[in-house]
């Protein structure tokens, strides 16, 4: 009745949700396929997406950033009360959903993965076998393919899919917190957010039967420090391109298994995929001698949507066998005991924090703004890009202000995580010994430590002893002297995941508790250093909570309806109340006990958040102080 029919595309741009699942699956069931959208990225990338991707509609909640060119149908808008279901008849060789990843021409390309490749994903997966007593986290960006496996690898087990706000939305111990209390059993989750994690709070995830991290090269002392520290049972490092259906290999981590190595390897293939390392004419290379590793079997891809000669590029036959395999561009080699370790890439796309960039997209978008001539970026570090530019000889910005109007052109267009962190503009590009630009020596630029203003800070600049320990920490974790009380987190080149490490940091060594979006609101040096002082003060109200108004009624969150429906369905009321008691011996203050209470109330939004349901909808209302 939308219009929708077999082998049609449709968006899906929702959150983590139990909206988000139903979508999935009635688009499924339909016989089309879905295409999940960033929530993260601007407006201009999403409606490129959809036009590359001839999406015919749009399933969308209360926000989206989907263009009015774009039919919609609204989530929480949907009654087919008593209309028999669809169920479209469909092969194995149809495809289930498509995925957007960067691409070296400066257009995204969309990967098409059929429902058996899907299936090969989740039927007899030893690589994270899923019961269906399990409780399945999902807290992955819905763009990212990982969302299969919290999704389709749970239902098609029996499984419950819980929905869970990411790392970075909460405190990390208030998120390993709310991750016990849900029973979660088991769990995607990046590299990245694996390492900020385990260097941080080693034991969260103790609670777990299973947890697979994967998307970039695991740190072998990341992974022992947490496995020394309690848990998970299985922790699990997994390795898949997107063309290959998530996950293509598996390396099972314990103290044994990691025991002599240098590095973590990515294991042995999953059941019903292949795995080859192959030279230049995809001939097998002898143990031990890298090649670049090709991929086969159900799990692969059915290529790039609407982009065939890429598709035949990436995707080939292999001589002799027949099989059909995909080209990773990932080095690698077989090690003695048969296990797969991967060595970098043949080509300039890297791994941040999870998410696939070609950085001649990156730089390609630069050139693209007009700002600049010429633009070279790179990976530095873990977690950042970094670029040289060349002034545009017509750009009418000052050098001064060049980096900061890029970075601000590229975010209208480009997800945050491709956006670089740090420009470093100069007169004139270096030329390497072959007549083209050296990128080895702008490399080492990027990579070289900026020096400070002077050796030492100058006077009046860090002025407390809170900025001087908070300069140090932004110091040892943005690998940059930090002499200014005007620095911005951001600016520097900070991002949520080291967010999230220094909320934890700045708890440990100063004892004040602070959430990532309290670096969002207050990110330069001097404010956040009053806010800690602030917050830290034993005799005076934290002023945040006493400037929090009444804030007028507005819609539950998604996780925030699933509770609310979850208390009125179950037979025993209270299930997600936590009640306690404590019994003070000797004497009590009892209004110096009221006095804190009230504080504690002031300061947390939850416990002045009251629920009401009107018509069909559930209203949340946050009380004043």
């Amino acid at each position: 009745g939308r219009g929708v029919r077999p082998g049609d595309l449709v968006a899906v741009d929702l959150p983590r949700s139990a909206e988000l699942v139903v979508a999935f699956l009635g688009i499924a069931r339909a016989g089309a396929a879905y295409l999940p959208l960033d929530r993260q990225a601007p407006p201009e990338r999403v409606a490129e997406l959809l036009a590359e991707s001839g999406a015919v509609a749009a399933v969308v909640g209360e926000r989206t950033r989907v263009p009015a060119s774009t039919p919609v149908l609204r989530a929480d808008g949907v009654d087919d009360a008593g209309r028999p279901p669809v169920l479209a008849t469909r092969s194995g060789e149809d495809p289930l959903y498509v995925t957007y990843t960067s691409g070296s021409t400066g257009r995204p390309k969309g990967v098409a993965v059929p429902h058996r490749a899907v299936e090969r994903l989740v039927e007899g997966a030893a690589y994270c076998p899923i019961e269906p007593g399990d409780r399945v986290a999902s807290t992955c960006n819905p763009a990212f393919d990982v969302t299969t496996c919290e999704i389709w690898s749970t239902l098609c087990a029996g499984g419950t899919v819980v929905p869970l706000p990411t790392v970075t939305d909460l405190a990390l111990d208030e998120w390993v917190a709310l991750v016990r209390d849900q029973a979660v059993t088991v769990m995607f989750l990046t590299t990245s957010l694996f390492h900020a994690a385990a260097w941080e709070l080693p034991d969260a995830f103790s609670s777990l039967e299973t947890l697979v991290v994967g998307g970039e090269q695991l740190d072998l002392a990341a992974a022992r420090r947490v496995l020394s520290a309690g848990g998970p049972r299985r922790l699990v490092n997994g390795y898949g391109p997107t063309e290959a259906t998530a996950f293509a290999t598996w390396f099972l981590c314990t103290e044994a298994s990691l025991a002599g190595r240098e590095r973590v390897p990515i294991g042995r293939p999953l059941q019903r995929t292949t795995a080859h390392v192959l030279d230049d004419e995809l001939r097998q290379v002898p143990a031990g001698e890298p090649g670049e590793l090709c991929l086969g079997g159900p799990g692969v891809a059915l290529g790039y949507l609407h982009r065939a000669e890429l598709t035949a590029e990436r995707f080939v036959t292999a001589p002799g066998t027949g099989e059909r395999l995909y080209r990773t561009g990932d080095l690698a080699r077989l090690l003695p005991d048969g296990e797969l370790e991967t060595l970098g890439r043949r080509d300039r796309q890297v791994k941040l924090r999870g998410f696939r960039i070609e950085l001649e997209e990156v730089e390609r978008a630069a050139v693209a703004t007009g700002l600049v001539d010429a633009a070279f970026v790179e990976k530095t570090g873990d977690s950042n890009l970094a670029g040289c530019v060349l002034p545009g000889a017509s750009a009418e910005v000052a050098r001064a202000d060049l980096p900061g109007a890029l970075s601000a052109r590229l975010a209208e267009r480009l997800p945050e995580y491709m956006v670089p962190a740090r420009w470093l503009v100069l007169d004139e590009l270096p030329i390497g010994s072959t007549g083209k630009a050296d990128r080895a020596h702008m490399l080492e630029l990027l990579t070289r430590r900026p020096e400070p203003d002077g050796a030492a800070p100058r006077a009046g600049d860090l002025r407390t002893p809170t900025e001087r320990k908070l300069a140090a920490m932004w110091s040892e974790l943005l690998e940059v002297p930090v002499t200014s009380r005007d620095a911005s987190f951001w600016e520097l080149g900070g991002h949520s995941l080291r967010g999230v490490t220094l909320v934890a940091r700045i708890r440990e060594r100063l004892g004040v508790r602070l959430r990532l979006r309290d670096l969002f609101r207050v990110p330069v040096l001097a404010d956040l250093a009053a806010r800690i002082d602030a917050e830290a003060e034993p005799g005076e109200r934290d002023p945040a909570a006493s400037r929090v108004p009444t804030v007028e009624e507005s819609g539950a969150t998604a996780f925030q309806q699933q509770i609310w429906l979850a208390e009125h369905v179950e037979p025993r009321p209270g299930l997600y109340n936590v009640p306690f008691a404590w019994r003070v011996d000797g004497h009590l203050d009892a209004g110096r006990l009221a006095a804190a209470l009230e504080r504690v109330v002031a300061r947390h939004e939850a416990l002045r958040t009251t629920f009401t349901r009107r018509a069909d909808e559930v209203r949340q209302r946050v009380g004043g102080p």
